[in-house]
């Protein structure tokens, strides 16, 4: 059967997943589903290398024998705090602290900083470790700016935060399809799916 473990637990993440790659015609599992319990430790320089360091740990597990495993690393990168919180993101302030608290301490190291100098992107970088061993490796972006307040109910992290000035919304004001159309995990996962078409029968 053909099969892709994401090397992920985050069931918002996982759904964005699901409907990103549904036309491979692969079954798609989280790490708990394929019963794969790893403690990987994320001590990359990049992105792209903590996705790769993920891939390749969740990869030697037994239960992904057979199986195309994709593991991303994703972050925020504000250009006036100079790329932070980048590739500790996830890590900013503490793992367990809210991102409701991770927000607002971004809104207020930026107080006073002017709207053109607010810009901001998410990236995304996506490892695929491949059966036979082979790795690849896509990156997505999108632009925006940090906005002034926390808005919207949808998406996760620092979604209520990240304003897109094309659409006059923040990324958590997006419906799911919308977000998935133009979000950095989306355009880092269509340029994978491209490269993993030839692997599914």
């Amino acid at each position: 059967m053909n099969k892709i473990i994401f090397a992920t637990g985050n069931a918002g993440k996982m759904k964005e997943i699901r409907e990103i790659l549904a036309d491979l015609g692969a079954e798609i599992l989280s790490m708990k589903e394929a019963e794969i319990f790893l403690d990987i430790e994320e001590n990359g320089s990049s992105f792209e290398e903590n996705a790769v360091i993920k891939a390749k740990a969740v990869a030697a597990h037994p239960n992904a024998v057979g199986a195309v495993v994709l593991a991303d690393d994703s972050g925020l990168e504000i250009d006036a705090l100079n790329g932070e919180p980048g590739i500790y993101s996830a890590r900013y302030l503490g793992e367990d602290t809210s991102y409701r608290v991770k927000n607002q301490n971004l809104i207020d190291r930026l107080a006073g900083v002017p709207e053109e100098r607010r810009t901001a992107r998410f990236v995304c970088a996506i490892a695929a470790a491949l059966p036979g061993g082979e790795v690849l490796t896509t990156r997505g972006t999108i632009e925006g700016k940090i906005g002034y307040e926390e808005r919207g109910a949808n998406g996760f992290g620092y979604d209520p935060v990240f304003y897109l000035p094309d659409m006059s919304r923040s990324t958590a004001e997006l419906s799911p399809e919308e977000k998935n159309a133009v979000s950095h995990r989306g355009n880092a996962l269509r340029k994978m799916k491209e490269k993993l078409r030839g692997s599914f029968a």
